[in-house]
């Protein structure tokens, strides 16, 4: 895991990222821009030339050029973009996709891979799921905060405002994009997709006839497996539902091959994956449960 350090972020992003490197118990790459090239930026213009001629200047010297110099060391990367951030610039973005703006180790166009793993999930779900699997979040996002960077240049969301809005607000919003995913700016494309988007027409990503299967003793969750069955499996749903018993002739299997060891165990099998994957939370409701199925189909 990395992360950009401006040198401008607020104190409760600093904060996040030390509860986020002792809840699981990792370390985090932090990435920081060039010193001399900052200092000569300040010298020039001052701390808050931003405001006055946009903030392209300033994001390519805190943020695109340190990215641009770790992504050369690799052969792919992840970012947590989703289509619903934004219409003017993130409506389109696949899923996968060959990185247009940064190259990677092998040098040259089409050398990096760009992977969007929640680009079609939706804001309320991503929230759900985060909550669910007790992710820990910026204490910002409680006092409105939605889209969080650099403290200077972003403000808590009004009621209605798409979530980068709060970003530049003094600029226009096709332009609200810092630089590290620049290539999503498309000016003749990027209406078009904004408005299949918010018709529901985006193209989805989901894997169809992936089964959810259930131990059936677990009678405490029934309500919820019955409701996320009938969700699921309805028209368009494209997932299936089962229940297993674990139990007697069945036991032996289930620990050596489900690695169930205790029930109800709910696992998901992925279209794409040769393994299932284990649900790691204890709630049992069915957002929860859906927020853990959908952020991986």
């Amino acid at each position: 895991m990395a992360s950009l350090d401006t040198g401008r972020l607020n104190p409760e992003t600093y904060q996040l990222f030390d509860k986020v490197e002792k809840h699981y118990g990792i370390r985090i790459e932090y990435m920081f821009p060039d010193a001399g090239e900052v200092q000569a930026l300040v010298r020039a213009k001052g701390l808050f030339s931003f405001y006055e001629d946009g903030h392209q200047e300033c994001c390519r010297a805190r943020k695109v050029r340190p990215l641009r110099r770790a992504l050369r060391g690799l052969r792919a990367w992840i970012t947590g973009q989703r289509k619903d951030q934004s219409p003017g610039t993130r409506a389109a973005i696949p899923v996968v996709q060959v990185d247009p703006s940064f190259e990677g180790l092998a040098g040259g166009a089409g050398s990096l891979v760009k992977w969007n793993p929640v680009a079609n999930v939706d804001g309320k779900d991503f929230w759900t799921f985060l909550r669910a699997m007790d992710v820990p979040v910026n204490a910002l996002h409680a006092q409105g905060y939605v889209s969080i960077g650099v403290r200077a240049v972003h403000q808590a969301r009004a009621s209605g405002q798409h979530e980068r809005e709060g970003r530049w607000w003094w600029e226009d919003a096709k332009a609200k994009e810092c630089g590290l995913h620049k290539g999503n700016i498309d000016d003749q494309g990027g209406a078009a997709a904004a408005a299949a988007h918010k018709a529901g027409g985006a193209n989805g990503n989901g894997s169809a006839g992936a089964p959810d299967i259930f131990e059936s003793s677990g009678v405490a969750m029934e309500a919820s497996y019955l409701e996320l069955a009938e969700r699921l499996g309805g028209a368009g749903g494209g997932v299936k539902v089962g229940k297993f018993r674990a139990d007697g002739e069945q036991k032996a299997f289930a620990q050596q091959e489900l690695q169930l060891q205790s029930f109800p165990t709910i696992l998901l099998f992925p279209s794409r994956t040769a393994r299932p994957i284990k649900y790691p939370s204890e709630k049992r409701d069915v957002d929860s449960l859906l927020a853990f199925v959908n952020s991986l189909r």
